[in-house]
């Protein structure tokens, strides 16, 4: 994949000398790619608009051709009318239309094991970064973080007509692919007539605060066969819609850009700015009683000083049952020196114990070429968290050498409900050959810096408020 996003963004740079910038480079490819696996998957298109009535033209005809063929789309009823919203055409020069799409028709790429226009997206969103230009850090999970998430959740919607699984900040839509992937993987896709169509059009719900990774998601499931429910918007300013889920599996975007005030959110039981935060106020709020969730936090989510009032609400409402502590560098090349878990939680019962898992201590880094993340980083961890997804399964406590052990609520209290919980020494640390890169390590300082910057605002929006409160 990593030499097709290099021979994209090559071409990338012939177009800006004909005025398409990044993102509308980006925003024509994923339409292109979208109609050429159509027709590779036989996903009905309407007339006049497939792949290969493209392939056979050339100058002014192919770009209004394309033209007619973007306008059919957005105009199109239902999902397909949704994903083409107001698209239109960049490409001024037919000659650069007409090279992108033999670059695009020379690959089969239904064929390759990735999540392609997501692939795509994210890889061209990072070289961007390199110039300077807006990160991918926002729309991007490791896939194999994913898969592991859906293998221990197991978001089975068969047999219960109400069941939906959400992501309430979806990006390009890697959890709802990969939990539909999941299911196709169990049912060997084969469903129950009752629960064929309802599986497809009922079930996976999402939301974005960005129109182009929300069209990607969409992009993405309409290829597996599915129509989601996917809004555009700000799942944390705006009123609870009333929607309630089976299953929630969420990576919030990292980082506290846009989080300087809190919103006033009647739901929200604590008052933060922190957007991680939030949005785990946010997931408790909208599961339905028994339901299951798996959100992604960076570490400083675990223990700044709001976290322990967020989470001693949490352990009253649910039960948090597990914590992964994450490979340092799970999130290389896009987040570098975010270090970062993933909890586990079921809404209904109160936390007894939490069970904490850590994969991080004493292991290698994770790097893009020479270490990346792979199944393994995982093996042990799934092995452990059992097959209850509800995290019910019998489990053995390792003690202080081991990765996976149990704390009670009572210890938990006793650190103020804060998480970062630690106890194997991380010899790798003591390492001069091994210690992370000097840009990781600038990385890792920063975002532990904003976690402080974090907490001084929510002084000053206290004091302020005193003040108010006084005069």
């Amino acid at each position: 994949m990593s030499d097709i996003v290099q021979k994209l963004w090559g071409f990338c740079h012939t177009l800006r000398h004909d005025g398409v910038d990044y993102g509308d480079y980006i925003e024509q490819l994923t339409y292109l790619l979208f109609l050429k696996m159509a027709e590779e998957k036989g996903v009905e298109i309407p007339k006049g608009c497939d792949w290969d009535t493209l392939k056979k033209l050339s100058g002014t005809d192919l770009t209004d051709h394309y033209n007619d063929v973007l306008r059919k789309l957005r105009s199109a009823e239902g999902l397909l009318g949704d994903i083409f919203t107001q698209a239109t055409s960049r490409f001024n020069n037919p000659v650069n239309l007409r090279r992108l799409i033999d670059m695009i028709d020379e690959e089969e790429w239904s064929s390759l094991d990735v999540d392609v226009k997501g692939a795509a997206f994210e890889g061209l969103l990072e070289k961007a970064a390199s110039e300077g230009k807006k990160g991918a850090g926002q729309y991007f999970t490791p896939r194999v973080l994913i898969q592991t998430i859906c293998r221990v959740m197991k978001p089975d919607p068969r047999g219960r007509k109400d069941f939906t699984i959400a992501d309430p900040a979806c990006g390009t839509g890697g959890f709802l692919v990969s939990a539909y992937e999941w299911l196709v993987a169990e049912s060997k896709g084969v469903f129950d007539r009752a629960d064929a169509k309802r599986i497809r059009t009922q079930t996976y719900y999402g939301q974005d605060l960005v129109a182009r990774p929300r069209r990607l998601a969409l992009m993405n499931l309409y290829l597996h066969g599915v129509q989601p429910r996917i809004y555009l918007g700000d799942t944390l300013y705006e009123p609870d819609r009333g929607e309630r889920y089976d299953v929630v599996l969420t990576n919030p975007p990292f980082g506290t850009k846009g989080a300087n005030q809190a919103p006033e959110r009647e739901d929200f039981t604590i008052e933060t700015s922190n957007k991680q935060l939030n949005f785990v106020q946010h997931v408790v709020n909208t599961l339905k009683p028994g339901g299951r969730a798996a959100i992604v936090l960076p570490d400083n989510c675990l223990f700044e000083d709001k976290a322990g009032e967020v989470f001693e609400i949490l352990m009253q409402d649910c039960n948090l049952h597990t914590v992964l502590r994450l490979p340092r560098g799970t999130f290389t090349p896009y987040s570098q020196g975010v270090k970062a878990n993933v909890i586990f939680f079921q809404k209904g019962l109160p936390t007894e114990r939490v069970w904490i898992f850590d994969a991080r201590s004493n292991v290698p880094g994770i790097t893009k070429k020479d270490r990346p993340l792979t199944r393994e980083h995982f093996a042990e961890f799934e092995k452990a968290y059992g097959k209850d997804p509800n995290g019910q399964s019998k489990r053995t406590d390792g003690g202080e050498t081991g990765r996976f052990r149990s704390f009670p609520l009572v210890a938990i209290k006793e650190r103020g409900y804060k998480l970062d919980v630690t106890w194997l020494k991380d010899e790798s640390l003591e390492d001069s050959d091994d210690l992370p890169e000097p840009q990781e390590l600038a990385a890792e300082a920063i975002t532990e810096l904003e976690a402080i910057v974090d907490s001084l605002r929510e002084i000053v929006a206290l004091v302020e408020k005193e003040e108010g409160v006084e005069a």
